[in-house]
């Protein structure tokens, strides 16, 4: 127990210089980008006075090691920044837009999980026969199928053609659950399946791994039902490799969420990024870009600190 946890200690440490290095980063791209706060804000029609009178009032003519060092204090603090006209808190539109983003990844996941169990299962158990054949093919066919193309597929079968989902739009949960449900069930199958699909091929390899083991073939000699073996033994030591590489598709999941959020039309983190590129809203889009990066490290992290508590190897410090 000593050894996970001065290992879960490490990891937190190494965030510190992640987190600063993500800062920098993005407060680096915005201050550099072509577009000018100050002209976005007064309009093309402000007057050189009106654009330094500005520009003094809000340091953006400060060097850059002084505002970044002005911009990690307001971090700290909870400060993003304001949007540009109407004037509102970059913390306000997040805070109303990443609940949405979070509830269409966890639906991505769960759903990622359920498919990349059901093939990979399905192909380890049947290995080199005819299921695993298929579940190889659908595999293969969900990875090549990028999430945006897929959208537009499961937007004209499911919804358009078959009238099951609605095409966009998003119902709060607290309104009606089963209308949440609905709304959120197409835009997370757009981002599952080809996560699914690629996390069966490492389920179906780590299973197949654990299935040629003596230990296997012990406890099924000594009369123990496979499905038994399987399910206690073998599954819960196949997912260890796999859960490592989930943390990697989770990010893709919340970076697949912005053009998802746009094609169904979802209040989300993505909109507020395409709204802030669309009005050249710096600190909306330095807001919102800044949340996905932290979101991803954080989602890492916790994938890191489960994976020290699945692998018995590394609990018994070796």
């Amino acid at each position: 127990m000593l050894t996970v946890l001065s290992m879960i200690a490490r990891r937190l440490l190494t965030l510190v210089p992640l987190l600063l290095g993500i800062t920098l980063f993005v407060f680096g791209i915005m201050q550099f980008s072509p577009i000018d706060p100050a002209l976005s804000v007064l309009g093309d029609q402000a007057t050189p006075a009106q654009i330094a009178a500005f520009k003094a009032a809000n340091g953006l003519d400060d060097p850059f090691p002084l505002r970044y060092l002005h911009f990690l204090g307001d971090l700290l603090h909870g400060n993003l920044g304001m949007t540009f006209p109407p004037s509102v808190p970059v913390a306000t539109k997040i805070s109303t837009a990443l609940p949405l983003t979070v509830q269409l990844t966890l639906l991505g996941v769960a759903g990622a999980l359920v498919i990349a169990l059901g093939l990979g299962i399905t192909a380890a158990v049947y290995r080199d026969r005819w299921p695993d054949q298929v579940m190889r093919f659908v595999s293969m066919a969900g990875i090549a199928m990028p999430s945006f193309w897929l959208a537009l597929l499961l937007i004209q079968e499911l919804a358009v053609r078959r009238g099951l989902f609605p095409t966009g739009g998003y119902v709060n949960p607290a309104d009606s659950p089963t209308q949440w449900l609905r709304s959120m069930t197409l835009p997370a199958l757009a981002l599952a399946i080809p996560v699914g699909c690629s996390l069966a091929r490492i389920v179906r390899t780590s299973m197949v791994e654990e299935l040629d083991k003596d230990y296997v073939r012990t406890a099924v000699g000594a009369g123990l039902p496979p499905r038994v073996v399987i399910g206690r033994n073998v599954l819960r030591n196949a997912l260890v490799n796999p859960l490592t590489v989930l943390g990697l598709r989770i990010g893709y999941l919340i970076g697949g969420t912005v053009i998802i959020e746009a094609i169904f039309s979802l209040p989300g983190m993505g909109t507020q990024i395409m709204s802030a590129v669309q009005q050249n809203d710096t600190a909306l889009a330095q807001g919102t870009v800044l949340t996905i990066a932290l979101g991803f490290v954080v989602v890492n992290l916790v994938v890191d600190i489960a994976y020290l508590f699945a692998n018995p190897r590394l609990r018994g410090g070796h």
